[in-house]
């Protein structure tokens, strides 16, 4: 037995995926998880794979290729690679990372798109590394952390600083060159999302011209409703997705073996246990509930946005609670699953360890984070949020 899927699973687009081909892609992701752990990234042929259903080109303006696919119907994939595996999940939400370029000069997407719109970008942007002016462009040097899957992209950005340069907004400006100037290091070691290769990026006096050079979150070169939707609200929902796509997996493990674990001490089966059966009754409602507040106001959002209206602050607000609540309780589920299992889910072979700590990981991102919190309660009673937070 498996959990169901609700009505929010329905396609909100007429973007089709092929399906046969993502259900295949994810067999086979699940069935290479431990390649993925530890080894400390998706492989390659994974990534191409994404591409080949449609992920990296689903927010691309048409005209250079893309399908500027329902932001729902991009979450709902991106769930589902992430219950396949957490971190092959984690990066394919950086299929979302193409709408960082949306403030690039248009005439720079062209180059960036000239022979496919299925690109990946990839990047970090703190801390930002001063760089240097010179005539055209800058040249860039430094270390960034937490560049998350960097090892599969074909453009990488990283953040940096412009001491006197007025024309650059007080908003993170970053630095887009080909990946190939960038040298990893591999220092990627956590307890969790393990194989998301989001290790540390090193430039090392690398030319970027001023053409490359982003404003993340300033208003885009192109005005489709895919680059008008909020950026960072989008950035922290695509992270949540992880966190309930965990949590479902961790779910259907438990449900399939409710009726084969058996203890050592002759104790019931799992599916025979009243505390299992309310907590597995409180997890899949917490699950639900949460997926349908993140779905509903991602709808509504693009309706907004695809009627030409501008997204209010309280809306964007709503945005970046529900992904916070989501991740939330992806983790609060996955922690159920875990204690459920009782000493059996504490061996790295069974895969609620994997969940556990998948989701934990999840729901500490900055994005997701208690301090999400407490700027949503800011923005409720009209005070000044942390910046960047309610950027529309």
């Amino acid at each position: 037995m498996s959990l169901s899927r609700s009505g929010f699973d329905l396609p909100r687009s007429s973007v089709k995926h092929d399906e046969a081909r993502l259900v295949a892609l994810l067999g086979d992701v699940k069935s290479r998880t431990d390649e993925i752990r530890d080894q400390r990234f998706v492989s390659q042929d994974i990534i191409e794979e994404l591409k080949s259903v449609g992920l990296y080109r689903s927010l691309v303006p048409p005209e250079f290729g893309g399908t500027e696919m329902h932001p729902s119907d991009l979450l709902r994939l991106i769930e589902r690679v992430a219950e396949a595996d957490g971190s092959t999940g984690w990066v394919a939400s950086f299929s979302f990372a193409t709408k960082y370029l949306q403030s690039l000069p248009v005439d720079t997407l062209r180059k960036i798109y000239a022979d496919t719109p299925d690109i990946v970008f990839s990047g970090a942007v703190f801390p930002p590394q001063p760089a240097k002016s010179v005539e055209g462009g800058v040249i860039v040097n430094g270390r960034w952390g937490f560049g998350s899957g960097s090892m599969g992209a074909d453009y990488i950005g990283v953040g940096i600083s412009v001491e006197g340069k007025d024309e650059f907004s007080d908003l993170p400006l970053m630095a887009v060159m080909p990946a190939s100037d960038v040298k990893i290091d591999p220092v990627w070691d956590t307890i969790g999302m393990t194989g998301t290769g989001s290790h540390d990026l090193v430039v090392e006096d690398v030319f970027v011209p001023k053409e490359f050079l982003l404003v993340r979150g300033a208003q885009p070169s192109i005005d489709t409703p895919a680059y008008r939707y909020p950026s960072l609200a989008m950035a922290a929902q695509v992270l949540a997705v992880c966190g309930l796509g965990v949590a479902r997996a961790a779910i259907d493990h438990i449900l399939s073996i409710a009726d084969k674990s058996k203890s050592i001490t002759g104790a019931p089966t799992l599916g025979d246990r009243s505390n299992v059966q309310l907590h597995l009754g409180e997890s899949v409602a917490k699950l639900e509930s949460a997926r349908a507040w993140m779905y509903s106001s991602t709808d509504a959002a693009w309706e907004e946005i695809s009627a030409g209206r501008e997204l209010s602050r309280e809306f964007n607000m709503q945005l970046r609670l529900a992904s916070s609540h989501a991740g939330r309780t992806g983790a609060e589920v996955a922690r159920a699953c875990f204690e459920m299992a009782g000493t059996m889910g504490i061996f790295n072979k069974n895969p609620l360890s994997r969940y556990l700590t998948d989701a934990m990981v999840t729901a500490q991102h900055a994005f997701l984070g208690e301090g999400t919190f407490i700027n949503a309660g800011k923005v409720m009673v009209n005070s000044p949020a942390v910046h960047g937070y309610d950027v529309l």
